[in-house]
Order: C-alpha cells, then structure tokens, then sequence
C-alpha cells in the first residue's frame, strides 16, 4: 500500500522517537488508549483557541482519528509490540493543543 511522502516522514519520524525513549517490549495481547493532540489553527479567536484548548471544542477536521491510529501503529511495529495485530483493545481520541503530541498508554492484556 503506498503512503503519501508527509505519511511515510511522520512514521519514520515517530519510530526513531520512540526508538530512543521505549522502555519496554510487549510480546503478548496489548490493550493501548491513544491521545492524539494536534494544533490549534492560529487563524481564530483567542476565545475559540481556548475552548478549543480546554476541550469544549474537539477536532473534527482532517486527517481523520482512523488514519492518526494507523500511521501510529504501524510506525511502532518492532519497537513496542512484533506487531499492531498484538492489539486486542484500542481507545483513541483526539484534541487541540498548544502542544502537539501524541501520548500512549499500554498495558498487557491478562
């Protein structure tokens, strides 16, 4: 499957990062919760950027929340699980932030 050049940068980007800071390796089922940050448009209000900041106002733009779990996964293949299909849970969600991010919470599934 081919992936467009910004897609294919973001993946190769996030798994040297996470080369460098993983701590573990899950041989087994994995449960993963995923909080995707992404930043605030600098084109609105200072009103609309806190709600968007606090939450009350979500993104529902593009890429969608489907295509930031995929690029994730798969950018993490070999450095935190053999591979995605190791996922047997999997909660994501997506905010704005001043500080774009995205946070990974694990756990192995007993």
């Amino acid at each position: 499957m081919y992936d467009p050049k910004k897609t294919a940068d973001f993946k190769k980007q996030l798994h040297l990062l996470a080369e460098i800071k993983t701590c573990c390796f899950y041989p087994r089922g994995i449960k993963a919760e995923i909080w995707f940050y992404r930043a605030v448009q600098k084109s609105i209000s200072k009103k609309e950027h806190l709600r968007r900041t606090t939450g009350q106002v979500r993104p529902t733009v593009n890429p969608d929340t489907d295509n930031y779990i995929k690029s994730t996964l798969d950018a993490l293949n070999g450095i935190l699980w053999r591979d995605d299909s190791q996922i047997v849970d999997l909660t994501a969600h997506k905010f704005y932030s001043d500080n774009p991010r995205i946070e990974i919470e694990l756990e192995e599934f007993q």
